[in-house]
């Protein structure tokens, strides 16, 4: 756990430092758990913050800060960044998403391939998919990389 506490130290640095060249605030708190370290960086709704909440800027930002943890410690992070709110308003445009697959397969589709996306979000979208009582993959490389929803075998 202090691994993760060190990690969510970095990673804030990393982040306020940021903040600070683009002349703009937000307070980060950092969240751990056994398995990942989120650094939430301001409130949902802080309009302030609106250009870096878009899904686009918040993906770089998270990569970067990944590297930068990384760079520190010499070990693979798994820095997840929420800006503003923006992984909850993430999290509902993939639960549409998926919805729009369950719809598309129950009209007969045999699998509906989804636009790329992280490797959290992809976990976020299985996860999904398999409560709704469907499967799903994960397919392509780098960037490209997107999940695959299919129907349940049987």
């Amino acid at each position: 756990m202090t691994e993760n506490v060190d990690e969510g130290d970095i990673a804030a640095d990393y982040l306020e430092a940021l903040l600070d060249i683009a002349d703009m605030d937000g307070d980060i708190e950092i969240e751990t758990d056994s398995r990942r370290t989120t650094l939430v960086v301001g409130e949902a709704g802080d309009d302030s913050l609106t250009p870096l909440s878009d899904p686009e800027t918040v993906s770089a930002l998270q990569e970067l800060t990944r590297l930068a943890v990384q760079a520190k410690t010499g070990e693979f992070s798994r820095v997840v960044l929420d800006v503003a709110g923006s992984r909850d308003a993430r999290t509902k445009e993939l639960e549409s998403m998926v919805a729009r697959a369950l719809s598309d397969i129950e009209g007969g589709a045999e699998q509906v391939a989804l636009t790329p996306m992280s490797s959290y979000e992809r976990k976020l979208v299985h996860d999904l998919v398999a409560d709704a009582g469907l499967v799903s993959e994960s397919e392509g490389e780098g960037r490209e990389r997107h999940a695959v929803v299919k129907p349940a075998e049987g």
